[in-house]
């Protein structure tokens, strides 16, 4: 790979965040969030492609592509290669499609989460990198207003799947299809069953047994709430938000500090002040703590379900929708795409529609647990008697939303850390919680322009 001026495109990249380019007119839907997205950074996105068409020039081949004998090698990049007890059933998913191939093989390509995002939009923004990849959304999003992914319409016929309609929206940008979804992972709240027999169904109840459950070194609850952990943070507070009936923006404009928000994150801050929780423990301790019966309830996504199997067999544990007022909880979203710089688009293709294919879809979401996939499928016996609560999630996928801002998709990660930074702020006594997300609010507002 040509190395030459990567880091300064990656910043470039980065750097689209802030262009302010106006949407376009929108036509109103019922939920704010299911409103099709309006790319706020075409003219930005257009001097991007070509600065990666410069950089790229003299580095070589395209993409990761290579054909030997006949066969054509696709490399597949996604961080969850990587996981410990999903990757080598991903691996395994894989080898079935090279199995079924004469002319076509994939090769998985982990990179560590923790860079994942860096580095493979610093390869297609050189006019390289991985055929195809898994993204998370706001990746996704940058990747896509950059146009650094491939248009997918002429590729696959979608119409012969049934896509789930909520998450599917979501790869659909100006009416061009830029992903499929290749895992769609639902927050629900996760309790010890041995704690608590029957699991709280409001926000009151929810608080109170917090309260009552928290002795010693037990613990009722656990959250992120340390400027450490950002990203994890904006995924916490996301569900207080979006479970009182608030919302980042309406899509055209940012809605930071408005009534709805306040008093879901009062609810956060009030739990945190309440002393319900491990404080300054990362994700990493308040989980072990889960497992070891030392936590109560955490809220979390489906991908911990199949974490929490694997490391704690003997754990006797549930999942139920969150106890909020409003029925609206996040989701990760992780679609996966076809690099634009890839010179084997079609094999690409592929790979994608077979693994749309029914059997593979069936296949694919017994290896992901409690998350779902592209496509509407039905769980097996097997896998709803080892954990009964699986139908919880799958329930949850319409009522679910990608943990963006709405309009401001490539920006959210520099509007996430306004609002993190702000509510902490207020988390830690620094300043009262209207005045935190007042000031979050006119911040990002500088910032989109």
């Amino acid at each position: 790979m040509c190395n030459r001026d990567l880091t300064a495109l990656h910043m470039f990249l980065r750097s689209l965040q802030t262009f302010n380019v106006q949407p376009l007119p929108r036509l109103h839907e019922e939920h704010p969030m299911s409103k099709p997205r309006v790319r706020r950074a075409t003219v930005a996105a257009a001097t991007v492609v070509g600065l990666a068409t410069a950089v790229s020039a003299g580095c070589g081949s395209d993409s990761d592509a290579s054909s030997e004998g006949g066969v054509t090698t696709l490399t597949f990049a996604a961080s969850t290669f990587g996981d410990p007890g999903r990757g080598p059933q991903l691996q395994e998913w894989i080898d079935e499609f090279n199995a079924s191939q004469d002319e076509i093989r994939v090769e998985a390509a982990s990179v560590p989460y923790p860079t994942f995002g860096q580095t493979v939009l610093t390869q297609m923004g050189g006019g390289e990198g991985p055929d195809l990849v898994r993204f998370d959304m706001p990746e996704f999003e940058a990747a896509s207003d950059a146009g650094l992914i491939a248009p997918l319409d002429d590729l696959i016929d979608v119409d012969q799947y049934e896509l789930l309609e909520q998450p599917d929206r979501f790869m659909v940008h100006d009416d061009v299809r830029h992903g499929i979804i290749f895992e769609a992972s639902n927050y629900a709240m996760f309790y010890n069953a041995d704690l608590i027999p029957e699991p709280p169904t409001t926000y009151e109840d929810f608080f109170a047994t917090a309260q009552s459950l928290t002795s010693g070194d037990v613990f009722g609850l656990a959250f992120r709430q340390t400027e450490a952990e950002e990203a994890g943070v904006w995924q916490d507070i996301f569900n207080y938000v979006y479970g009182f009936g608030g919302a980042w923006s309406d899509g055209e404009n940012l809605t930071i500090n408005a009534p709805e928000n306040l008093e879901g994150l009062q609810a956060y801050k009030d739990l945190y002040d309440a002393n319900v929780i491990p404080r300054g423990a990362d994700a990493a301790t308040f989980r072990r703590m889960f497992a070891e019966g030392k936590v109560a309830m955490e809220l979390n996504n489906g991908g911990y379900a199949t974490h929490l199997r694997a490391e704690s067999p003997d754990l006797n544990f549930s999942a139920a929708p969150i106890p909020f007022p409003v029925r609206s909880q996040g989701a990760i979203l992780a679609p996966i795409v076809i690099n634009e710089a890839s010179e084997a688009k079609e094999e690409a293709a592929t790979f994608i529609e077979w693994a749309l294919q029914e059997e593979n879809q069936v296949a694919l979401q017994e290896i992901l647990g409690a998350s779902s996939v592209a496509t509407a499928t039905e769980r097996s016996p097997e896998s709803l008697q080892e954990m009964p609560f699986l139908t919880t999630f799958d329930e949850l996928t319409e009522s679910s939303l990608p943990q963006v801002v709405l309009g401001f998709e490539a920006q959210t990660p520099d509007i996430r850390k306004i609002v993190v930074q702000n509510v902490i702020a207020a988390l830690q006594g620094e300043v009262d919680l209207q005045t935190a997300l007042d000031d979050a609010q006119e911040q990002a507002t500088e910032l989109v322009g």
